[in-house]
């Protein structure tokens, strides 16, 4: 099969020829159709993210969709030709996150970076041994996943936008339904109109809430953030962001979301948020990052919350986006704002980096 490998940050990555083994217990084998391009991935790219949790080389990609080839031994949860929406998390069914209702925080599955659920690789370049990004690899023409992680999907939703929802609408509408509980008539500001922050907005939107503010820095992305739902639009390089949203809410949002991950975009959000309100760390920050919050906390009774995958329980959730889709009350086609091939992923990358689209996606 062909993949996409970085083997350094700050480098192009190498399409190459790879060998992918044949799923063993509790495992499947995708053929994928499409693979979005995420922000997280930019991060090993850009070296944002690094060490030991992020081991080189490794195939990328973690948002995905494709059709069930093969399954392994065991296997009930689906079948070969079922087409099938790709979670970048395991869930064992047994540990105290998934016996919870919070399948996305499962730690019953631990094993090393890079690596199948059972600790080994089945990606190689001859003897090499390749890591995978996401429990996946989700930039190749197959990949090798866990059972748990393949979530069956109506055959009539397109894969191109099927495979957002195996993260960044999921992410961006999972804090609003799921980790937040937006309220119907709440006052919302969004930090970040990338797919994450454009996926708040839809979120925000389909709980009826009344105010929602879109912020960002560059002005096509705020223009797709009203088509997505957004009342009001901000450019943080033109109008200082905290005192806007003060004015527009009268006093702060309700709830305050950072879908960029950046520690001085979080602390924009704590101070827009308003007294007794609610801030959700959506982004995910550069190793290391820390992020400061004043000592008037406790007098603000402000909570700060982190979200992570918009609290998925992804057998579940995906499904009911997918059928949110088909009703025409969740717009994925705007997202969708250019399509590549794989050979065609720097390009894809250098775009995500100028902020050129909504979404890129790798269309196999």
């Amino acid at each position: 099969m062909r993949a996409a490998v970085i083997y350094a940050a700050k480098k192009p990555l190498v399409v190459e020829e790879l060998t992918l083994e044949d799923p063993r217990r509790h495992e499947v084998r995708v053929r994928l159709r499409a693979a979005g391009v995420c922000h997280s991935d930019y991060h090993v790219v850009d070296g944002s993210w690094h060490g030991k949790d992020f081991p080189l080389p490794m195939v990328l990609g973690h948002e995905a969709a494709g059709i069930v080839e093969a399954i392994g031994a065991d296997v009930s949860l689906v079948q070969p030709g079922d087409h099938v929406i790709l979670a970048f998390t395991v869930s064992c069914g047994r540990c105290r996150y998934c016996v919870n209702g919070e399948a996305n925080l499962c730690n019953g599955l631990d094993s090393p970076v890079g690596t199948m659920p059972d600790g080994t690789r089945r990606v190689r370049k001859g003897p090499q041994e390749i890591n995978i990004f996401g429990r996946m690899g989700g930039f190749a023409e197959e990949v090798v996943v866990h059972e748990s992680q393949a979530i069956r999907m109506r055959p009539e939703m397109p894969f191109d936008r099927a495979a957002l929802i195996g993260c960044a609408t999921m992410t961006g509408v999972g804090a609003v339904l799921n980790t937040a509980k937006v309220e119907p008539g709440a006052t919302v500001a969004v930090f970040g109109t990338g797919g994450v922050g454009l996926s708040v907005i839809q979120g925000a939107a389909l709980v009826n809430a009344a105010t929602i503010v879109a912020v960002d820095l560059l002005d096509h992305k705020l223009e797709l953030a009203r088509v997505m739902g957004a009342t009001h639009t901000i450019n943080s390089g033109k109008a200082d962001p905290i005192q806007t949203i003060r004015e527009i809410t009268e006093g702060g949002a309700d709830y305050a979301f950072d879908a960029v991950g950046l520690p001085t975009v979080s602390r924009q959000a704590y101070d827009a948020t308003r007294r007794g309100g609610t801030t959700l760390i959506v982004g995910m920050a550069p190793t290391g990052a820390e992020i400061t919050l004043p000592g008037t906390v406790a007098g603000d009774a402000k909570t700060v919350k982190g979200c992570f995958y918009g609290s998925t329980r992804p057998s579940t959730d995906f499904p009911r986006l997918v059928d949110l889709y088909l009703q025409g009350r969740l717009k994925l086609d705007e997202l969708v704002t250019r399509q590549y091939a794989l050979d065609e992923i720097n390009d894809a990358f250098a775009a995500l980096e100028r902020g050129d689209n909504a979404r890129g996606v790798i269309v196999f």
